[in-house]
């Protein structure tokens, strides 16, 4: 049963799944998909086209669905697609994608958007990903499984933050974020090592992590270079399936933006 406030604003060309509510003031536009057990608070706005999976929840004054600001775009028909039961918290902002980009913005599910943080166009976000209040992802940004960006960060676009890394507060990231692991800027932006806190947390064994760590104290501690220390890796640390996917991600750099050491 759904259940929409006298109130609120339904298009009716959105679908809307079982057991939706949507509240007071709330806007549901065009071509909006619902999926199941979804809560559109008071004064949430969400647009289309765009489809979400179950349990999707807006909060107030949310605007998740709207067209990109990007001075390319001159109505295109271009879409907004999330999986299941993210939450787009007060003011957050996610805009479709564009046709010069890939056509569509996606999330995974389980990602929470907190308060003021944005998604621009044709951003790919995984699952379990976390936006810190006021964090801030430029277009055709890639944010990996379990990635966390902190507050008031500025991510360029195009860039890529790997599985599980952390981004501290006030750290503007202009190169590709390794996974696993911890950068901050307190003066410059650099790489402090492996984020084992999070990798704990997320059911790494010690000993996983510690394969993680002899290869991060070759790419940040020695005196190799980076293809020095990759080659190293390959050499001694070939049996940690972690290891592979961190060269992986080093040597697929598709935007030549670097990576942050």
């Amino acid at each position: 049963m759904t259940g929409i406030d006298p109130r609120a604003v339904v298009s009716p060309r959105a679908k809307l799944g079982r057991n939706v509510s949507v509240g007071a003031f709330a806007v549901v536009g065009d071509d909006v998909e619902l999926g199941d057990d979804s809560v559109v608070h008071p004064h949430a706005a969400v647009s289309g086209p765009s489809r979400f999976g179950r349990g999707n929840v807006f909060f107030p004054f949310c605007a998740v669905g709207g067209p990109p600001q990007d001075l390319k775009y001159h109505g295109e028909p271009t879409r907004l697609e999330a999986g299941e039961e993210n939450e787009f918290r007060e003011f957050c902002t996610v805009h479709r994608g564009t046709a010069q980009g890939a056509g569509v913005t996606r999330l995974g599910s389980r990602c929470l958007l907190m308060a003021y943080s944005h998604v621009a166009h044709d951003c790919v976000l995984g699952d379990r990903v976390i936006l810190v209040n006021g964090a801030t992802l430029g277009g055709h940004v890639r944010v990996e499984d379990g990635a966390t960006v902190g507050a008031f960060c500025p991510v360029h676009q195009f860039c890529r933050i790997g599985r599980h890394a952390y981004i501290a507060a006030h750290t503007v990231i202009t190169q590709d974020v390794l996974p696993f692991a911890k950068v901050v800027a307190p003066r410059g932006t650099r790489c402090y090592g492996v984020n084992a806190i999070g990798l704990e947390r997320n059911g790494y064994s010690r000993e996983r992590i510690a394969a993680v760590e002899r290869a991060y104290r070759l790419l940040l501690r020695s005196k190799l270079n980076t293809t020095q220390a990759v080659a190293r890796m390959k050499e001694t640390l070939a049996d940690s399936p972690d290891v592979e996917e961190l060269v992986r991600f080093i040597e697929s750099g598709e935007r030549q933006r670097g990576i942050t050491k």
